[in-house]
């Protein structure tokens, strides 16, 4: 299993799948005074292998800035499975919301080759930062 990593970019591939994350603070949706802290993150996931992946499964650790970890599991992704052919890519975005004005974010997605072999594609770690703790870097 190949699995290349380049956290400071927030992107890994595994196995030929590419996974990229871009983060966002959403301070429009965000409360500090109530303790809501709000992130959207773009997902591109590219399939520079040479066999079609189906997405089946995501599985995500969401921890904020006390420690508390949150894990989340599910079928595809935003109420779909993409199917990627060689060279193609599918991109979505999402959100996460957080008591704390940091945390972060890592998981990996399930994926199926046309052939039939699962493997795991790694989302890289990913930071959580607001501007309402400046001192906090992860």
């Amino acid at each position: 299993m190949t699995t290349i990593c380049a956290n400071r970019q927030y992107e890994c591939e595994t196995q030929g799948i590419l996974v990229r994350v871009e983060p966002e603070f959403l301070e429009g949706q965000s409360e500090p005074a109530e303790h809501r802290f709000v992130w959207a993150y773009t997902i591109e996931i590219e399939n520079r292998g040479e066999q079609t992946v189906q997405l089946i499964s995501r599985h995500w650790s969401i921890t904020d800035s006390t420690g508390k970890v949150e894990v989340v599991r599910g079928p595809g992704v935003v109420g779909e499975q993409p199917v990627l052919d060689p060279g193609e890519r599918f991109s979505y975005t999402s959100g996460a919301p957080l008591e704390t004005p940091s945390g972060f974010m890592c998981g990996s997605f399930e994926m199926e080759r046309i052939s039939g072999d699962r493997f795991d594609a790694v989302i890289p770690a990913f930071s959580l930062d607001s501007p309402h703790d400046p001192t906090s870097i992860h």
